[in-house]
């Protein structure tokens, strides 16, 4: 079974906790109490029928005072999703601060950009161009995606995408055993066989 790491970052109330809990109990709450410090969730994932993939999955306060924490449980993560408010502009602009903390912290992680909150549409502040031109200048990964963790909509598409996106840029698959395995390690884990450069 393959392990990663994702964090999740973003202003007070963008609805990180509510996307977690959505994503792992399938649960929505309109009460969800506010983090304190950090929060923690796993989960078992199976993707594309073949692959076992469990997610430990951080959930940082969104509160300024908090943010000293973050640089030591950046450490080891595969993807960062930053979360912003549909409904709030503030919430898109901070998302800067979070991004200077991932790049002084993690170079090689996979940065992702996530609109929360799509079904309020009256009340976007925030449109998609202006979304798409923000992550194409922190360099985050693909285009933002758009989540609503009331109705569930696109919640399981986004923790699906950023698995693949982890795979793609991490692991290999063994030419001999099928085996995904380490892009860093020479030789198949599993069976031995020498890597011949074949990443997914």
């Amino acid at each position: 079974m393959l392990k990663y790491k994702i964090v999740i970052a973003g202003a007070k109330n963008v609805g990180k906790s509510s996307l977690i809990t959505r994503y792992c109990d399938n649960i929505f709450n309109e009460k969800t109490k506010e983090t304190i410090g950090v929060a923690f969730k796993r989960k078992e994932v199976n993707v594309n029928d073949n692959l076992n993939v469990e997610l430990n999955i951080w959930d940082f306060a969104g509160e300024e005072k908090y943010r000293i924490l973050f640089p030591a449980y950046i450490n080891g993560a595969s993807a960062a999703l930053l979360l912003y408010d549909t409904t709030d502009k503030k919430s898109l602009e901070d998302i800067e601060n979070w991004v200077k903390l991932i790049d002084e912290n993690s170079k090689e992680i996979i940065k992702v950009t996530i609109a929360t909150k799509i079904d309020l549409k009256a009340q976007r502040e925030i449109s998609k161009a202006e979304a798409i031109q923000f992550s194409e200048k922190f360099n985050c990964y693909g285009e933002p995606i758009g989540i609503s963790s009331k109705t569930g909509e696109n919640v399981e598409l986004t923790f699906l995408n950023v698995i693949n996106a982890i795979i793609e840029k991490e692991m290999q698959i063994c030419n001999k055993c099928d085996e995904y395995f380490s892009q860093k390690l020479k030789i198949c884990n599993y069976c031995g066989s020498k890597a011949e450069s074949n990443a997914i």
